[in-house]
């Protein structure tokens, strides 16, 4: 965690920011150790030159930081005060140049801000975070196969229920679950279990949709383990399917493997996207495969890089990101199938698994 500080510390020098606040849970978890969801209340790392960090918490979880937190200086506030004139007592002053989480900080709180650190300008701290962030340690690579060994556990006993007649919502349930009987914190986003015609929408909501001979099956989920996400999509067969369906199947299927292929150090993030891309628009599905190819994953569900067909961002080792192809056909069905991949020093090693030829379950 020292490291890390400095990196901050060392941005502050580098830039000309005499002081910055990170206010992101997630960015003081990854700095400090501390997890923490204060809601409305005020949650900050305060940085200034030549000073010893500052960790602002909410009096309630004061006891959790001090037993948690790497930042021993540990300042508290209550419902009743004004954290932002307790912010403003450490900065002593005004300053030239004061950076904040632009992405982060609402209007609200960036007037409060203003009036309390009273700086003549605001840098964005973003983009040292982001930079910080995309590397996984090998801490975090741990804890990253982890969650993926988890929801692949997950995944493979939910299957062992489906039945024909349950419901979406029904198997939903059964998977998350699940997560917390194996030992996982949760899941990551909301469980995606479609059937049918509905696997066609990429963001489709679970409902009471029964499960019937010939649908399709698509699960899209994910667990937390260790403060790390794991993000996995299969589409199963319910029977047997329509030559269509087979052949959108076995199309999404080759456009995730030359995706894979494509991803090492150094190519961009652009080229991921165009070689699965070229698959499906060979085989005349372009327009039905309507979103990026994948995203990064790491403390968070979706962060940085995008997975995108314009983004030029060169791929870097430890970074890790998704491969998820899609085919959406509406009123048919659709098919994705989704990895997650860690760039490696000359190439890729993909961290799921689970077994990606079509299965039929009944």
């Amino acid at each position: 965690m020292a490291d890390k500080i400095n990196t901050l510390f060392n941005a502050l020098a580098n830039n000309g920011w005499q002081g910055l606040l990170v206010t992101d849970p997630t960015h003081i978890y990854y700095l400090t150790g501390f997890a923490s969801e204060p809601h409305e209340r005020f949650l900050g790392l305060l940085l200034v030159s030549g000073e010893e960090p500052v960790l602002i918490v909410p009096a309630l979880d004061e006891d959790k930081a001090r037993e948690s937190s790497s930042v021993s200086r540990i300042v508290t506030h209550t419902d009743t005060d004004n954290p932002y004139e307790l912010l403003k007592g450490f900065i002593g002053g005004s300053m030239d140049a004061f950076a904040i989480e632009k992405e982060h900080v609402s209007v609200a709180r960036y007037e409060a801000l203003s009036t309390s650190v009273g700086a003549r300008s605001y840098g964005d701290l973003g983009p040292v975070l982001r930079e910080m962030r995309v590397r996984k340690s090998a801490d975090e690579m741990q804890r990253l196969k982890h969650a993926v060994h988890l929801v692949e556990e997950v995944l493979r006993d939910g299957l062992t229920h489906v039945r024909e007649g349950m419901t979406e919502v029904e198997l939903v349930a059964e998977l998350e679950y699940r997560m917390k009987k194996l030992g996982a914190d949760g899941p990551s986003f909301d469980t995606t279990v479609l059937f049918g015609a509905k696997t066609s929408l990429p963001h489709g909501e679970p409902g009471t949709k029964k499960l019937t001979p010939g649908d399709l099956l698509m699960i899209d989920m994910g667990v937390y383990a260790g403060g790390y996400a794991s993000d996995i999509t299969r589409t199963f067969a319910f029977g047997s399917l329509s030559p269509e369906l087979e052949k959108i199947y076995n199309t999404v299927l080759q456009a995730n493997l030359a995706g894979i292929a494509a991803a090492r150090p150094g190519v961009s993030c652009a080229s991921v996207d165009q070689a699965a891309r070229a698959v499906v628009e060979a085989a005349g599905y372009g327009p039905a495969f309507n979103h990026r190819v994948g995203h990064g994953l790491g403390l968070g569900i979706h962060e940085y890089p995008s997975l995108h067909g314009a983004n030029e961002d060169p791929l870097v080792e430890g970074m890790v990101f998704t491969v998820e192809p899609g085919i959406y056909i509406a009123g048919k069905g659709g098919v994705r199938i989704e990895d997650d991949v860690l760039v490696t020093a000359d190439g890729v090693e993909v961290l799921t698994s689970f077994p990606k030829d079509l299965k039929i379950l009944a």
